[in-house]
């Protein structure tokens, strides 16, 4: 039953039709061929119940934040300021591809906005300053993933309903590992350009004046930051209350900046529905499957055969990421988080390990799959601002990042603390 499940979806997946048609044919299939009783008549209630969790709210709140932070340019300033201040180091503009990418990660929430955003203002200096266009891609591919990771997360929202886990505690442990893995990849970009000078631009310095100058610029995002991640752990606001403040703060910054019209309010709304109900489809159509799923004994069949492994937790976990790491070569990554986060979290569990620790190692590996061909979608995103060149580029470019996502997760099995201090410490239980 389980492979017979597995190749049905592989071979829907790679057909190439759309998500929620492949996660609604295969629940259609395996309560036909498994079930004893109807399951479809639970369709409708499964979809009324799934849509109506209050917390799903925050993501179309999440993604019209990051809408009107692009067309509004708070990002492009953004940018502009982080230039001035990181450009001395070996690798220039990529460090601050990388840091730009982290703090608009820190108001957006969405990977996808995040890469195209930075990808739109950093990719015309490719040329202009001599980069290695390949690095320089990836850099900006390999940033816009944090937007997953950093709080706010409409990914981890997403993992936080299917796993039924707290999200503000997720937002608490995801919060240090997020900036870690910004810290990594500027390792990276730095120890590259150090060995082989010819990847990076000209190092550039930037008179204090006008780093000082600049610095009004980073206010707009960290003020959104302490609004919508403030209000949480300050207790004044539910995830999805402190989205909505999020959405007014972003609005009052658009027209005290006079850059908002009702054409900019138009084309983020638009932007906001187009995704907003692609997300809410799959939602719906995955909880109906794992609900059919849980009804044949799928869950409880995979949990058993994980208990049953001759191996250790230790090397159960390093399969699951290896086959996390494959499966993100050839799924969606949404399609990928809510078809298996109902199954492998149970099995997760039985191994003895914290369901909080393993979202953010699950987050990480969503992470991945953003930037590992072939369906890597921040690889078409940057190729498609970039507009010009081989894909190549981009791919390989992205490689070494991937690299630095997986020693992440080897940390973070070595220091679980790495995730579960934050958390521990704020309900006073470290």
């Amino acid at each position: 039953m389980i492979w017979f499940s597995a190749a049905i979806l592989l071979a829907l997946v790679v057909s190439g039709i759309y998500v929620a048609s492949v996660l609604g044919i295969l629940a259609y299939t395996l309560s036909e061929v498994f079930s004893f009783f109807p399951l479809m008549p639970a369709f409708g209630e499964i979809a009324w119940s799934s849509s109506t969790d209050f917390v799903l709210v925050a993501v179309p709140l999440f993604i019209l934040m990051g809408e009107i932070m692009l067309r509004t340019g708070i990002a492009a300033d953004m940018f502009l300021a982080l230039d001035k201040w990181v450009s001395w180091i070996p690798g220039g503009l990529m460090h601050t591809n990388v840091a730009a990418s982290a703090m608009f990660a820190a108001t957006s929430g969405s990977s996808v906005a995040t890469a195209a955003t930075i990808g739109t203002v950093a990719i015309p200096n490719i040329e202009r300053g001599g980069y290695n266009p390949a690095l320089f891609l990836g850099s900006i591919a390999a940033g816009g993933t944090l937007g997953i990771l950093i709080p706010p997360s409409i990914n981890m929202i997403l993992y936080g309903v299917l796993a039924e886990q707290s999200i503000p505690t997720l937002y608490l442990a995801a919060t240090i590992p997020g900036f870690t893995l910004a810290a990594l990849f500027s390792l990276f970009i730095f120890l590259a350009c150090v060995f082989k000078p010819s990847l990076g631009s000209e190092r550039r310095r930037a008179s204090w004046k006008e780093r000082i100058t600049t610095l009004p610029y980073l206010l707009p995002p960290i003020f959104l930051f302490l609004v919508v991640v403030g209000s949480i752990y300050a207790g004044w606001a539910t995830p999805t209350e402190a989205a909505s403040l999020g959405v007014i703060a972003t609005i009052g910054l658009g027209f005290a900046r006079k850059a908002l019209s009702l054409r900019v309010f138009l084309t983020a709304f638009e932007g906001t529905m187009k995704t907003t109900a692609m997300v809410a489809l799959i939602v719906t159509v995955a909880f109906f499957l794992n609900f059919v799923l849980a009804s044949i004994g799928v869950n409880q069949a995979i949990t058993q055969f994980m208990k049953d492994l001759p191996w250790s937790p230790t090397i159960s976990m390093l399969m699951i990421v290896v086959l996390y790491l494959i499966l993100g070569m050839f799924m969606e990554t949404l399609s990928l988080m809510v078809a298996t986060t109902p199954i492998v979290v149970p099995a997760i569990m039985a191994l003895g390990y914290d369901p909080v620790w393993f979202g953010v190692v699950f987050i990480i590996l969503i992470e991945a799959a953003l930037i590992t061909p072939p369906i890597g979608m921040n690889l078409f995103v940057v190729q498609a601002v970039r507009g010009k060149g081989p894909f190549r580029d981009v791919a390989l470019g992205s490689v070494p990042f991937v690299v630095m996502m997986v020693l992440l997760i080897l940390i973070l099995m070595a220091f679980p603390e790495l995730a579960l201090w934050l958390p521990g410490a704020v309900r006073g239980t470290n």
